[in-house]
């Protein structure tokens, strides 16, 4: 991929001939009803249109290859819960907060009604209980209170602790408070709580009191089930490595999402065919030799 995609073809990629869903994405978007026809930009506005990458590519926001990346994020998540079987009891736990800006208007409501309708499908058919969080290593919530929680001794030393943070305490440290605006409040005649599907609390793992506190979205259906949730989180945080008391899952994860060594080969072997192949067959020869210089330098002295 490259900001010159053309977004149309690769929202159609993302199914079959048939029109049945073919990656995490297609089956999001199948669910979320933006299938028909598959135009990414209407499953996100911060996608540009086909049309406008292919009559003028230079005008596009090229940041727009991050956004699908995260809806690659959220699909493969909605995909894990929706669309998957458990065999135990499950914490699945998100790199980031349970909120996003990224969907086309209530999008994001059906996409957290749509998990939730499938964590209860789960717990009445297989009887598993799925728990759904996600962590940040970085919150303005955490920045704005943290002196306060360290006058006010919040976190006190002797044992791993967790606090609720109240919605209007949250809101102030946004620029925008609809960002702190969850599901409390549908029904309640004001705007939908388009962007949060969390409710946020604050945790220390470690016990002392100068130990890291991270910010935690526990699922909003599930935040009657912080104790039970935060004793899992727990566990597999105390063995943390490298970095202290931080879920050892995560750690393990962004291990195995780095591309280095033999992989990274491999990945860059892909990207010199593409290369080559854009190429005429007179010119196909100079990406080879350059390759073969490139790779002796870097042996010599990398």
């Amino acid at each position: 991929m490259s900001p010159s995609t053309d977004t149309d073809e690769l929202g159609k990629a993302q199914f079959n001939s048939d029109g049945t869903p073919k990656t995490a994405l297609g089956k999001m978007m199948k669910d979320l009803g933006v299938d028909n026809p598959p135009f990414l930009n209407r499953l996100s506005p911060m996608i540009p249109k086909g049309s406008d990458i292919r009559k003028n590519p230079n005008s596009v926001n090229q940041r727009w290859v991050l956004t699908y990346r995260d809806l690659c994020e959220w699909a493969v998540l909605y995909e894990r819960i929706c669309h998957a079987n458990f065999a135990t009891d499950t914490l699945i736990v998100r790199d980031g907060l349970l909120r996003s800006k990224i969907f086309s208007g209530e999008l994001f409501i059906r996409w957290r009604k749509k998990v939730e309708e499938a964590i209860d499908r789960i717990y009445k058919e297989d009887h598993r209980r799925i728990f759904l969080v996600g962590l940040a290593k970085h919150s303005k919530v955490i920045v704005r209170y943290q002196l306060a929680m360290a006058i006010d001794d919040t976190f006190p030393s002797g044992d791993a602790r967790f606090v609720r943070i109240p919605r209007d305490l949250e809101a102030k440290a946004y620029i925008w408070n609809e960002y702190a605006r969850g599901v409390e409040v549908e029904g309640e005649g004001i705007e939908a709580p388009k962007f949060v599907a969390g409710d946020m609390f604050l945790v220390r793992f470690g016990p002392m009191s100068g130990d890291p506190i991270w910010a935690v979205d526990i699922f909003s259906k599930q935040k009657e089930d912080a104790s039970e949730i935060f004793g899992y989180l727990l566990n597999d945080a105390i063995n943390g490595f490298p970095v202290p008391f931080y879920p050892r899952c995560l750690q393990k994860a962004h291990e195995f999402a780095q591309v280095v060594d033999f992989d990274l080969e491999i990945f860059q072997d892909h990207i010199y065919e593409a290369v080559r192949d854009l190429l005429p067959d007179n010119k196909k020869s100079i990406v080879d030799s350059w390759r073969f210089r490139s790779d002796l330098s870097m042996r010599r002295y990398g």
